[in-house]
Parts: C-alpha cells; sequence; structure tokens
C-alpha cells in the first residue's frame, strides 16, 4: 500500500499549487491536497488536515502557508508524521509594534482591492513580486492569476486572520524529529534562503535545497528540481 502524502498549500493557492508533484509522484505515494475553505485560523486548518487525512500515519508538505499549517499538525499530533517537508515558508509571529501594524495595513489593502476589484486585479499586484523576474508574464504567472481568481475575497479574509493570528514556531522546531525536506527559491524575497538556513539549523535532521532561478513559488517555477529533491526525501530513512 502507497503511503499518504498530504500536500497543503499556501495562501490563495489550490491543488494547481502542486499538480507537477502530484503527476510525479502519484507513483510512489496517494497524494492528497486539502481545501480550507472558509477556515480563518491555521489551528482549524491542522485539525482539518487531520480529521481528513484518509490514514493515520502520513508525508506531510507544506508550502508558503501551508509550511506555517505543516508547524501546527507538528504541534498537535507529531506522532501522525512520518516525514515533514517545508517549502517557501516562515515561523515568526507577526512582528509587534510598526512593523505589525505595517503587515496589516498590508494585507487589508490588499482585501480591500480584492473587494472593489476582484481577485485576479489583486492578484496581479499581490503575485508579482512572488515569482523570479523571468516568469512574468508568462503561461506560468497567467495559471497564478487563474488559480487566485479561482478564490474568493471571502477565503482571502478568512486565511488573511489566519495569518495575522500566527504562532511563533520558533520553539516547537527543536521538537520535530522526523526526516524533513526544508526547500526554497533562491530568489525568494517573501520567505529568502536565510529564514530556511534558520529553519534547518533548527531542526535537527533535516535538509536543505536551494533552488536556483526560483522565487517563492517553488512547485510551479521549478517542478522538476523540487520533484527530484521530494523523491530523495520519501525514501530517505527515518
Amino acid at each position: 500500500m502507497k503511503p499518504t502524502l498530504i500536500l497543503l498549500p499556501g495562501l490563495m493557492c489550490d491543488a494547481i499549487v502542486w499538480a507537477p508533484q502530484v503527476q510525479a509522484l502519484s507513483a510512489m505515494a496517494n497524494c492528497v491536497v486539502p481545501k480550507y475553505g472558509t477556515l480563518n485560523s491555521l489551528t482549524a486548518m491542522a485539525e482539518h488536515v487531520l480529521a481528513t487525512s484518509p490514514t493515520q500515519r502520513f508525508a506531510l508538505a507544506g508550502h508558503s502557508m501551508g509550511g506555517r499549517v505543516a508547524f501546527e499538525v507538528m504541534r498537535l499530533a507529531p506522532e501522525r508524521v512520518e516525514r515533514l517537508a517545508l517549502l517557501d515558508t516562515g515561523y515568526h509571529p507577526i512582528g509587534q509594534g510598526v512593523d505589525g501594524a505595517a503587515e496589516t495595513d498590508k494585507r487589508m489593502a490588499l482585501l480591500a482591492l480584492a473587494r472593489r476589484s476582484g481577485m485576479r486585479v489583486m492578484g496581479q499586484q499581490w503575485a508579482r513580486p512572488m515569482v523570479h523576474p523571468q516568469y512574468l508574464d508568462t503561461p506560468l504567472f497567467d495559471s497564478i492569476l487563474d488559480m487566485v481568481e479561482r478564490s474568493s475575497p471571502a477565503q482571502f479574509e478568512a486565511q488573511i486572520q489566519a495569518l495575522l493570528a500566527r504562532r511563533d514556531a520558533s520553539e516547537s522546531m527543536k521538537d520535530i524529529h522526523c526526516p524533513t525536506l526544508v526547500l526554497c527559491g533562491r530568489d525568494d524575497a517573501w520567505s529568502p534562503p536565510i529564514q530556511h538556513e534558520r529553519i534547518h539549523a533548527a531542526i535537527a535532521v533535516s535538509k536543505l535545497v536551494v533552488v536556483e532561478d526560483c522565487g517563492h513559488m517553488s512547485t510551479m517555477e521549478q517542478p522538476q528540481a523540487v520533484n527530484r529533491a521530494f523523491k530523495a526525501w520519501l525514501t530517505s530513512l527515518p
């Protein structure tokens, strides 16, 4: 029986963000991509993942906000996770004072734009800094905008609420003992390599992979490199 691999999407993302991995890894694992709906906390998302997993134990991968959901799963039920992958993600809580207010204001401005002009217009502004410059205004970028457009302002608002209330995951990283892949794009401006180097240093059983010519959307931008890293991770010894 093939193991279960749960693939957690990030903010405003759906199964398309993981499509290259599902195609490449389906012979090795039963791939599952959860939907968060309008759940408005990372804990609720993690509880949904645990409640809907087809098996008691599973491999778990999270991209961007999905990585933060993965940290919550590890906090709630570490015994259920056989191996962990964290892609283009972070672990800090929202900043204090001016920094936190600035993040909140920026996210709320994007939400207001989505309500006023539609999700695709918002996506044009939100997604451009995410990808490597070589992918701007390409079919790949259009597919990201299509994905954003499939969502709704209500889902966007719920996920913003979840991110603004996120926990500090730094303390819990030392308690992760399953084989862990830490991966990011070299040119990820949102979740840069230095952040992943710190995650790698904090998790004793982790491997760090930095993907060249790649921004924040690594699974779509450089799928072959991500797939190679996943195959090595899925076959690594516990």
